[in-house]
């Protein structure tokens, strides 16, 4: 019989598999067809159904990315990667909190195209934005939003500088894996404040709805800066290949007989 923390493991290792397609399929677009990145995130998700068997693929991709939103929901609220409560602990899990929601958001586009026939329209998260805009303090949850964007650039650019992340993967990962973490993660930083920024503009800055920016999107942004573009382009190829690697070697917490996760265990 397959217990709780079997099903737990399986569901978050399905979504960093589904992750892996997703920054793999950004960074090969973004190096070969500049006309396809323009279109953002659509252009994502048009690429992966336009795969042989690319429907089905976007499906499991929904329930992948729904999968990890849900486990860094539970590092924010249930603490089950024992970050702790100082501030340090709570930035970190604000963080996870920003990812989580980016990671909802690219499940339901992921969704659209899988459970259409035709290109679904491109204004998911600008819609979603212009509603929390037009509820009182919506600005604010905006802008607090990017904030935690901003909080997770940093800890992604100090994960791949210090590679802090490997004390989270089995010994048995290839050699490779520090190296190629470490340029995913600090491409993903890039991205993630050009994120934060568009957010932090639309809640505090009268920015407006529009200039929300997902994640195909912020990297379309950059794509006129050259060598910067190009490097973030790698960068995220490079991420897509080390999801998959935690896809296989991520060491993920025991859930306990109560159905929670008590511990992290490295």
């Amino acid at each position: 019989m397959v217990d709780k923390s079997e099903k737990f493991s399986t569901l978050v290792r399905v979504g960093y598999f589904s992750r892996a397609i997703l920054y793999s399929v950004l960074g090969l677009i973004a190096l070969t067809s500049a006309g396809r990145i323009s279109e953002g995130t659509n252009g994502i998700f048009q690429a992966i159904r336009d795969f042989p068997l690319g429907t089905a693929i976007l499906w499991l991709m929904v329930v992948g990315l729904l999968a990890y939103a849900l486990f860094r929901f539970a590092s924010t609220f249930f603490d089950i990667e024992n970050h702790g409560t100082d501030t340090k602990g709570w930035a970190v899990r604000l963080g996870h909190a920003g990812s989580a929601i980016g990671h909802l958001a690219l499940a339901y586009s992921a969704y659209k195209f899988a459970s259409s026939g035709s290109d679904s329209s491109g204004g998911g998260a600008q819609d979603a934005a212009s509603g929390v805009l037009s509820m009182e303090f919506g600005g604010v949850v905006l802008g607090l939003l990017g904030i935690a964007f901003f909080a997770t650039a940093i800890f992604q650019a100090k994960k791949g500088a210090t590679g802090s992340f490997m004390n989270r993967i089995s010994g048995r990962a290839p050699s490779q894996t520090r190296i190629v973490g470490g340029i995913g993660y600090i491409a993903r930083a890039v991205v993630f404040l050009v994120i934060g920024w568009s957010l932090f503009k639309a809640g505090f800055l009268s920015g407006g709805s529009d200039q929300v920016k997902t994640l195909g999107d912020a990297v379309a942004s950059l794509a006129g800066e050259g060598i910067i573009f190009t490097l973030v382009a790698i960068g995220l190829l490079a991420f897509g290949i080390f999801s998959l690697v935690l896809a296989r070697y991520r060491i993920i917490p025991d859930m306990g007989t109560d159905g929670r996760v008590p511990q992290f265990r490295a």
